[in-house]
């Protein structure tokens, strides 16, 4: 019973790749010859592509950053006086 059940799932497996291997062109096989109304339907289809990409209107330099960084200049920093050093070395002598 074990190997009629285990030469069933080996044919059920077989039969589902040799059923993608179906439509895969040859080595060396040339491509059929299209009809005319295939022709015609490519042709749409690349011209219907075609307009579609020039209905996209042109959009100019995006800046990611943008939305974080603000649109104001930065404002300066006020500089602060470095308070000078005395000969010992401390700079919060009283005179």
């Amino acid at each position: 019973m074990r190997v009629l059940l285990a030469t069933g799932m080996v044919v059920m497996l077989a039969s589902y790749a040799f059923a993608q291997q179906s439509n895969v062109p040859k080595y060396r096989e040339e491509d059929k010859e299209k009809t005319m109304q295939q022709k015609a339907a490519d042709k749409a289809a690349q011209d219907a592509y075609q307009k579609s990409l020039n209905n996209i209107p042109d959009k100019g330099p995006t800046d990611p950053w943008g939305a974080v960084r603000s649109t104001d200049a930065p404002k300066p920093v006020a500089t602060t006086e470095k308070p000078k050093k005395t000969k010992t070395g401390r700079t919060d002598t009283k005179p």
